[in-house]
């Protein structure tokens, strides 16, 4: 099995191999690329988004300070936007639904690292998926660890770190984020 399958079933992976390192070279000179924009380059963004990107729909907004791991591992619904400063470790999958907002300075950090020090200072690592449902508002400052799913029209409150499976028709906040409230489901 390579690295990568190895990344890509959630198992430990050695992320310095050479395919590996120049997949992520490759999608930062294109998240360099789209941060030098202009904001008016608009069609330009939209174009570099769609290369890098996994899986997109036709209407999404991404501001610059966007950065990535891979790119290709990033599945984003219609409606989709992130403000500024988002940034998003995908050496897993990173499913986000549609009519997803994203607040500024957000972090979907899929990669993780043994808790063992012997295995963590030999450089391994590993991924698990997130995914986020439809409808979901992500506030300001909020991170997001691996292996979480957020559902379907829930609120995370600005400033949480999201560390276990949020459900759907919530609101959420803190360190660690749980449930603040039940919304109604419509």
């Amino acid at each position: 099995m390579t690295e990568k399958q190895k990344m890509l079933t959630g198992l430990l992976y050695d992320p310095s191999i050479d395919k590996l390192e120049n997949e992520r070279l490759y999608a930062q000179d294109i998240c360099f690329q789209l941060n030098q924009l202009s904001p008016s380059a608009i069609d330009k963004r939209q174009r570099l988004f769609k290369t890098l990107l996994g899986k997109t729909k036709q209407k999404f907004t991404i501001m610059p300070g966007f950065q990535c791991d891979y790119g290709y591992n990033i599945e984003i619904g219609e409606d989709f936007f992130a403000n500024f400063n988002c940034i998003i470790l995908d050496a897993a999958k990173v499913t986000f639904g549609d009519n997803v907002l994203v607040a500024p300075n957000c972090g979907f950090y899929t990669s993780g690292h043994p808790l063992d020090s012997q295995t963590r200072s030999s450089g391994l690592e590993f991924a698990k998926p997130i995914t986020v449902g439809n409808n979901v508002w992500i506030g300001g400052n909020v991170i997001v660890l691996p292996g979480v799913t957020i559902g379907d029209n829930s609120v995370i409150a600005a400033g949480s770190i999201v560390d276990r499976d949020i459900p759907s028709n919530v609101i959420a906040m803190g360190i660690p984020c749980r449930v603040h409230k039940t919304l109604k489901a419509h």
